[in-house]
């Protein structure tokens, strides 16, 4: 029974022991830890130590080279101070004896500009006694004599002004006409038009006089019902077999002549198949603008306009001007600003389309307001057509400024699709209009004696009075005269300006 007690304590004795032990030697290896320790701390702080006297030692070495080089560079401005502080005094000195030289100089000046003063009153006195003396001896005040001498330069400045511009114009003309010249009949004879103008009848013929009492019905309801129907006005007057329709539309005037035609040949009018028959040529009108705007299209070798474009386009085949149908003028001119723009280095596609679009505004209805230039330019700018074709519409008129040589080169073809032989008549009296007015336009200028009006309007002869109009003074009357008429007339082509001067000596012998 003893013996388990003697183990149990012998063990807990021999626990304690060993916790013993392992305190003491866990306080010896702390204790040798701690030492470690602050001999490393020792040695950390000895070497900061050590870096701090170095860094102090670097600092007051660096801020005695500071303190020097301040020093040194105070002394070196003290020394520029000094020594400008000399150069002032001396400026100084050198001013004031400027400013007293400058003095005795003015004192100088104002007795020389008094005896200059005196000598003017003097010489104004004697110029005053002279000029006296010449209105005396001349009998001319000095108004008239400078009214003379201003007049005589003057008549000399325009007659030198006159003398250079012939020389320049010639100069110019030889150039430019020759290589204008080549130019335009290149393009001419490669273009080689061969349509005829052609004027939309408005006129239908009748197979005989009793169609007119069934066209016009009873009461005159066959007649109000194609017209209410068309749009358009029916004539019937004495023209014997034959009716007029009268529009300012004319693809209205075209549908209105269309179904009266069918009527009378179909022999069935009264209003109900009226009706049916106008809108049935109104589609087959409309179909015909379509493919007559695509095939001008086509034949102008231009592609990717809208459809609303070419539709509108092919509206100008019922429109002639001067009796050149439009939409064939409109194909030309772009064959020739194509050929121009080649010639001449510019955009070819962009020559085309501006020539191709230059008349669509009058494809417009009448009811629109604004000139047909600028009506064309809104509604292809409307349908995404390129700014510098649409410059060109605008400008082929010189309604706006034109922006690019492609739009120069439009109207120069639209030009000279309107001049070219045949292209163009108008009627008799819109024509002697025109001349009159030409002639009458020459004569208003002074010293003109006579004009007329030759090679059917395309140029002006004017004798002019010889004692009032010299040769130098001939010239610039023409231009005169030739400047007048671009701002005045419209007219196609160009008007040449001939002014003719003739001196006669007469004399008897007796």
């Amino acid at each position: 029974m003893n013996n388990p007690i003697l183990y149990i304590s012998t063990a807990i004795l021999t626990l304690i022991i060993g916790l013993i032990i392992g305190f003491f030697i866990n306080r010896l290896l702390n204790a040798k830890a701690l030492r470690e320790q602050q001999q490393k701390a020792e040695s950390i702080l000895n070497g900061a130590n050590e870096q701090a006297r170095l860094i102090e030692k670097q600092a007051r070495d660096s801020a005695a080279k500071i303190v020097q080089s301040a020093e040194q560079e105070i002394k070196e401005r003290r020394a520029e101070l000094t020594r400008e502080s000399e150069r002032l005094d001396k400026r100084r000195v050198d001013l004031d004896g400027r400013a007293d030289r400058l003095e005795q100089r003015e004192v100088a000046l104002n007795k020389r500009q008094s005896a200059i003063d005196r000598r003017a009153n003097e010489a104004d006195r004697i110029h005053e006694q002279q000029m006296e003396r010449l209105q005396e001896i001349s009998q001319m005040t000095n108004e008239e004599a400078r009214g003379i001498l201003m007049a005589e330069v003057e008549k000399e400045a325009r007659a030198d002004m006159a003398r250079i511009y012939r020389q320049i114009e010639a100069e110019a003309r030889e150039e430019g006409e020759k290589r204008a010249r080549k130019l335009i009949a290149d393009a001419i004879q490669r273009v080689a038009s061969e349509h005829v103008s052609e004027v939309t009848s408005s006129v239908v013929p009748l197979p005989n006089e009793e169609m007119k009492g069934r066209i016009v019905g009873r009461n005159g309801r066959n007649i109000k019902a194609f017209e209410q129907a068309a749009g358009v006005d029916v004539i019937v007057d004495d023209t014997p077999e034959a009716v007029t329709i009268s529009c300012f539309d004319s693809v209205r005037r075209e549908v209105g002549r269309r179904a009266l035609s069918r009527l009378i040949l179909d022999g069935r009018i009264h209003p109900a198949h009226i009706e049916k028959i106008v809108n049935d040529e109104t589609k087959a009108v409309e179909k015909v603008i379509a493919e007559s705007g695509e095939q001008a299209a086509y034949d102008a070798n231009i592609a990717g306009l809208h459809p609303e474009v070419l539709r509108m386009m092919g509206r100008l085949k019922f429109r002639t001007s001067y009796g050149q149908n439009q939409l064939s003028h409109a194909v030309e001119v772009s064959k020739l600003a194509g050929i121009l723009a080649a010639e001449l280095g510019a955009n070819v596609e962009i020559s085309k389309q501006g020539g191709f679009l230059h008349d669509i505004g009058k494809a417009m209805d009448h009811n629109q307001e604004g000139t047909h230039a600028m009506l064309g330019a809104e509604f292809c700018k409307r349908y995404g057509v390129n700014a510098k074709v649409v410059n060109a519409i605008a400008s082929h008129h010189h309604e706006v400024e034109q922006e690019s040589i492609e739009a120069v080169i439009a109207e120069a073809a639209d030009a000279i699709s309107g001049a070219r032989p045949g292209a163009r008549r108008e009627d008799l009296e819109a024509y002697i209009k025109r001349i009159k007015a030409l002639e009458d336009l020459s004569m208003s200028f002074k010293g003109v004696n006579e004009a007329f009006a030759i090679q059917a309007g395309r140029e002006v002869r004017i004798i002019v009075r010889p004692e009032e109009i010299d040769d130098l003074e001939s010239t610039r009357l023409a231009r005169d005269i030739a400047k007048q008429i671009e701002e005045t007339m419209q007219y196609p082509g160009q008007i040449k300006v001939t002014v003719i001067r003739e001196t006669r000596a007469v004399d008897y012998a007796k």
